[in-house]
């Protein structure tokens, strides 16, 4: 089992900044892909943005050019810096990862951390 702990969650109001840190453990051998995904209320869980352990990346075009992942394979920890926040990022950002490469069907998810964005 892999085991995700996620922080630096929190109120902030719009335009300031944050960032998530998320780091795996447990069986984490092999683990390749790792991400952020969101749900915000009455919406569906959405992909925020993930990267595989060689690099590859994807960020959701709503988020593109304010939000950048990156990843310490070290230590097995994923970040996600979020700059510019707006009140439609408030949601419950999920950290995720898997054995494969694939950003979507990500088998290990965290609990979650609250991002809250003031007006």
């Amino acid at each position: 089992q892999v085991q995700l702990v996620e922080s630096g969650g929190g109120l902030v109001q719009a335009g300031g900044s944050l960032r998530l840190s998320c780091t795996a453990s447990g069986s984490i051998f092999r683990l390749n892909a790792m991400g952020w995904y969101r749900q915000a209320p009455g919406k569906q869980c959405e992909l925020v943005a993930a990267i595989t352990k060689s690099g590859m990346s994807k960020t959701a075009d709503s988020v593109k050019g304010r939000f950048t992942i990156a990843r310490d394979n070290a230590k097995n920890t994923v970040y996600l810096q979020m700059n510019s926040l707006k009140p439609e990022d408030t949601a419950v950002y999920y950290c995720t990862a898997d054995r494969t490469d694939s950003f979507y069907g990500m088998l290990y998810w965290g609990k979650g951390t609250l991002v809250t964005v003031s007006s």
